[in-house]
């Protein structure tokens, strides 16, 4: 956590919150755990906070976003912030049917400034990291806008999701198994 995300506290909005506080979900594959998904409810809304998968394209993040969407079905939105370097995560959440909702400019220069320096200045694939993107999803328009069905069997079929589904989400509270995911 503190290597690649500069620990559990994380800047965003102006403000440090600590992920790691925050309810959320563990993905564990034969009692190790290989991914976290944390979040925080506020009225009809709901803030992705944080997702980790320790091994990527293995559908370990896909299996703790759709616990989380399942957990937080109510919502009328669910919405998170990343920076503008990070090509990865833009990738993940618009194909889950995200969208960009706003843009804040420099807005990672000031926190880097005011609230955490050891934010890098210098990102993934060498982009310099700057600006705060929020993305969000409505729920109810998520099938509309998100990868088709027929793209998330092909992914199955071919295996690219398939080393997930011997692994269990389960709550970070409670531990107990939430669901299974394939």
């Amino acid at each position: 956590m503190h290597d690649e995300f500069g620990g559990p506290f994380q800047a965003r909005r102006g403000e440090l919150i600590d992920v790691l506080a925050l309810p959320g979900f563990v993905a564990e594959r034969n009692g190790q755990v290989i991914g976290l998904v944390t979040y925080q409810r506020e009225n009809n809304e709901c803030e992705l906070a944080f997702i980790a998968a320790l091994e990527r394209h293995q559908g370990i993040g896909t299996a703790l976003f759709e616990t989380l969407r399942e957990a937080v079905a109510d919502c009328e939105r669910i919405w998170l912030v990343t920076t503008n370097d990070n090509l990865e995560a833009l990738r993940f959440y618009q194909r889950r049917g995200f969208v960009l909702s706003a843009l804040r400019p420099g807005a990672v220069n000031e926190s880097r400034r005011r609230l955490k320096p050891q934010i890098s200045t210098v990102g993934d694939f060498g982009i310099p990291v700057r600006d705060e993107l929020e993305l969000e999803l409505r729920p109810t328009t998520r099938r509309a806008a998100g990868p088709s069905s027929a793209q998330d069997a092909a992914n199955s079929k071919d295996g690219r999701w398939a080393s997930a589904a011997n692994s269990a989400v389960t709550s970070m509270a409670s531990r107990r198994v939430i669901s299974k995911r394939g």
